[in-house]
């Protein structure tokens, strides 16, 4: 029957490749996809996510949009620099118009039931701002035991890109990601910036991947996040951020991963949206003002990145369900 995997996310060039992934994965059953501001605003994320599933065959999947805004604090920026103004690379609109439309009720509504209905642990792959997985969590607390874990894309151990520290993601909405990460129980793996740069693909990958229809559609949304990596990296490629967190969600373990205390900064100051991952000794964690909560988190550290590479483009190039 396959893997029962949930996907939360702001559609954004690499939220696309991401939703592919699974969506093309015959051993993934993609139970539905919410989605929430980030990248751009909420109305094109939704419309991105019904697209790109259009495009990848697979009308029956559930979408249902969620937060336009973060739990407290105004969102400081959106991506468009970096996604394009629709999020695609200004291209939304060469993607499949959808055949269904959005599911009354909202994101938080159509989470609680298909895990109320789910039979065995769901897997959600927040590839956003956290802030609906938050208010899931927070207002429906008696589902957290059908979650089987949260695999995220956020955060960063050494380095930030909306910050010089905070990653995006965790940036948009400090609040929601400290009450996912920091408080509530349910087990997360964090897939930091810090190895997702490290799986950066390059235009050789993206020319293999155009060699299929689908993948050619993907890659046609590339101009504006090829252009704002070619800063950034220093070379033509693109990160594919929530590509590698969804690997992980739907092949445990594709990502090593090491477990440590977290904590989110949601102060005001210069490191607001860090994630601040203590990789002391367990024995040098301290106590009284030093100390830290026991819980852990599981944090991607390495992979097999020609690997990764291989099964994402493998998956990616596969052709639309009969």
């Amino acid at each position: 029957m396959g893997m029962k995997l949930i996907i939360d996310t702001d559609p954004g060039v690499d939220d696309a490749f991401a939703i592919a992934l699974a969506a093309l994965s015959e051993d993934v059953r993609l139970l539905g996809v919410t989605t929430v501001f980030g990248n751009v605003p909420l109305e094109n994320t939704t419309a991105n996510a019904l697209r790109v599933l259009q495009l990848c065959g697979r009308p029956d999947v559930p979408v249902a949009a969620g937060a336009a805004r973060p739990l407290v604090h105004p969102q400081l920026a959106r991506a468009g620099h970096v996604h394009g103004a629709d999020g695609l690379s200004g291209r939304s609109a060469s993607l499949p118009a959808p055949q269904r439309e959005p599911e009354p009720g909202g994101a938080v509504r159509l989470l609680v039931s298909l895990l109320e209905a789910a039979d065995e642990p769901v897997t959600i792959a927040p590839i956003g701002p956290l802030t609906n997985i938050a208010l899931l969590l927070a207002a429906h607390p008696h589902v957290k035991p059908k979650i089987g874990r949260i695999v995220l894309m956020g955060g960063g151990v050494a380095r930030g890109n909306s910050t010089a520290t905070a990653e995006f993601n965790i940036w948009s909405d400090p609040e929601a990601a400290r009450r996912v990460l920091v408080d509530e129980d349910v087990p997360c793996v964090m897939v930091p910036l810090d190895l997702t740069h490290r799986c950066a693909v390059s235009t050789a990958w993206l020319n293999e991947l155009a060699q299929s229809p689908i993948g050619a559609a993907l890659t046609a949304l590339t101009p504006d996040y090829l252009a704002s990596y070619r800063r950034s990296l220093g070379w033509d490629g693109i990160v594919l951020h929530d590509a590698v967190a969804v690997a992980e969600a739907i092949n445990p373990g594709i990502l090593r991963t090491e477990p440590y205390p977290i904590e989110v900064d949601c102060t005001f100051g210069p490191g607001r949206g860090t994630t601040l991952v203590d990789r002391r000794l367990p024995g040098m964690r301290g106590e009284g003002d030093g100390a830290v909560a026991p819980k852990t988190v599981q944090v991607a550290v390495d992979t097999d990145v020609a690997g990764l590479g291989e099964f994402v483009l493998g998956r990616l190039r596969r052709s639309v369900p009969a």
